[in-house]
């Protein structure tokens, strides 16, 4: 399967662009527990792309399926151990643009950070890098990759020894927890007395619809009624509304039912759910790879919402999380700015798309980030006006 070919300039010539040839193998073909056992000494976590959350994804989200798999490898003779892994799509399918690139596929979660070995982290980089290059690309282009973390030094480095450089095309910041914290002086410091005692009258008024209680649902059986709690929320809220909830879509519901299952079976998932009686007014479903939970999405019952039920639940979280020995720090996986969790986890991860070429001196690499760059100058303005239009109408709501 291959890309178009398009037309690019060189030497004032209009000559046919090389395209990527994508004879990698599919995702779904990969052994789970060799999968599994990369994840387990992963150099960095990454919750999205354990193989029990992007089988799923693969094989049922909307839009997401169909991923490729660039996969290391140690030689026959050392085990042929899976070392390093990053799901893939064309970057025809991921922007719309017939770019002579590979970008990391979309899990459903915003953070696409691929698995390296802890142990062999560089050389994982330099043959994902390799592969990518046979294949055809001559660039990989890592969407919402952690900047700071090992994967990222291991790209660096690998590139660095060919006197290439990775380019970061975005960057962001995004909220984070330090769960090795006291939780309660967490969150004086985060929010303040006023704000506390607030949240506190609030919780005290919702406790007339009953006893609050926080509830988290880890074993599979346990999970696999609280996801329908959870997807029950998320619908009756405003992503129910406008349509980009879980549950308006078979395949997207299907994708969270399977994955909270077989997650939950490996000890990497739980749902978080705060009840008002026998009334869920908030649920959630986070993620855990190694020492790192990912906090994937929030519903709520809008009914409650003068009690602020997504920030009671939250609340509820951070000391769950908090006292947890096995957890070290909890990604919000929100957007930059996100007005509800940003105040109450002030620590921050730094997050972008990265750029890594895979040829000295290749002139199709400029090309393809201007054409990125042109591609987000001309979404930007039309993302603000949404934006704004959904401000009025939420408004006259």
């Amino acid at each position: 399967m291959a890309d178009a070919a398009y037309t690019w300039r060189r030497g004032g010539q209009v000559a046919p662009a090389p395209s990527v040839n994508v004879a990698l193998a599919p995702l779904e073909t990969l052994a789970p527990e060799r999968w599994r056992d990369l994840a387990g000494h992963a150099a960095e976590p990454n919750g999205y792309f354990l193989p029990d959350w992007e089988l799923a994804v693969n094989a049922c989200a909307s839009g997401r399926t169909g991923a490729r798999a660039l996969a290391a490898t140690t030689p026959p003779g050392d085990g042929a151990r899976l070392i390093g892994l990053l799901p893939v799509i064309t970057a025809r399918r991921a922007y719309g643009l017939p770019l002579p690139a590979l970008v990391s596929a979309d899990p459903y979660g915003t953070l696409g950070t691929p698995l390296l070995a802890r142990d062999r982290a560089e050389t994982a980089a330099a043959q994902l890098m390799r592969q990518a290059r046979v294949a055809g690309a001559h660039a990989l282009i890592l969407r919402d990759m952690s900047l700071d973390g090992a994967a990222m030094a291991a790209f660096t480095a690998a590139l660095s020894r060919d006197g290439l450089k990775p380019h970061v095309l975005r960057r962001h910041v995004r909220a984070m927890l330090d769960a090795t914290r006291d939780a309660d002086v967490l969150l004086r410091e985060a929010l303040g007395g006023k704000k506390l005692k607030e949240l506190r009258r609030q919780r005290n008024r919702l406790a007339e619809h009953g006893d609050v209680v926080f509830t988290v649902a880890s074993a599979p059986d346990e999970t696999e009624r609280a996801v329908e709690t959870f997807l029950a929320l998320e619908t009756s809220g405003w992503k129910g509304r406008r349509g980009t909830a879980l549950a308006r879509s078979d395949g997207d519901a299907a994708f969270a039912r399977r994955a909270a299952r077989d997650l939950a079976a490996q000890g990497q998932c739980e749902i978080v759910t705060l009840h008002a009686g026998a009334t869920p007014v908030a649920s959630a479903l986070v993620l855990r790879h190694l020492d790192r939970a990912f906090y994937f999405k929030l519903g709520v019952d809008e009914r409650f919402a003068r009690y602020s039920p997504g920030v009671q639940l939250t609340l509820e979280l951070t000391r769950h999380l908090c006292a947890d020995p096995d957890i070290a720090t909890v990604d919000s996986t929100a957007a930059p700015g996100h007005p509800m969790i940003d105040p109450i986890w002030r620590d921050r991860l730094a997050i972008g798309d990265v750029l890594i070429p895979l040829k000295l001196r290749d002139p199709m690499v400029p090309v393809i980030r201007h054409a990125l760059a042109l591609r987000w100058q001309i979404r930007a303005p039309a993302r603000h006006l949404l934006k704004f239009i959904r401000k009025i109408r939420k408004g006259r709501s």
